[in-house]
């Protein structure tokens, strides 16, 4: 378990599935960082089944030390074992936890496990342009801005640029 003051990550388990799998059917929460198609159950449990077998990721829980309650997940994804790189993404999916340091301490978790646990070089992630509270966050831990995928993705109606974020090990340890 990687422990902060204000949240912990924890491997998932199948009990979390149902709250796990009524924020991949929120439209509003699932717009943050992707487009809205409704999910199944069974191509949820078809997801968490994969997990286990996926050596390319790291899926981690978001939880409130105080209560042990669920507010998020966040992954390390498309691990590349030769370049030391992965991809990070994060949602908090319980709105009334959003705006309150815990995305920021998790990350921050998340980035310590990839570069002391998993001797990673480089960590990065995709933001949508519109997303100025992420981006603030991204930036506020350490990410750079290393590009702009223009209109990569198609979302409620409208193309979106991609803004790309880094982070490599040196920046990170030297914070």
């Amino acid at each position: 378990m990687l422990k902060g003051s204000q949240v912990y990550l924890s491997p998932i388990q199948e009990k979390d599935l149902p709250e796990l799998f009524s924020w991949i059917n929120d439209r509003e929460t699932v717009l943050y960082n992707a487009s809205y198609r409704p999910i199944s159950d069974l191509e949820h449990r078809s997801w968490y089944e994969s997990l286990s077998g996926d050596r390319n990721r790291v899926f981690f829980l978001i939880r409130r030390v105080s209560d042990d309650g669920l507010i998020g997940s966040c992954q390390l994804l498309s691990i590349h074992s030769v370049y030391r790189n992965a991809e990070l993404q994060v949602r908090i999916g319980r709105k009334e936890s959003r705006g309150r340091g815990f995305g920021t301490e998790a990350l921050k978790l998340l980035l310590r496990f990839a570069f002391d646990d998993l001797n990673l070089e480089r960590v990065y992630l995709h933001v949508f342009e519109t997303n100025k509270a992420a981006i603030r966050v991204y930036e506020k831990i350490g990410f750079v801005r290393e590009g702009i995928l223009r209109k990569a993705a198609y979302i409620n109606g409208e193309y979106l640029n991609l803004i790309v974020m880094g982070i490599l090990r040196d920046e990170y340890t030297n914070r």
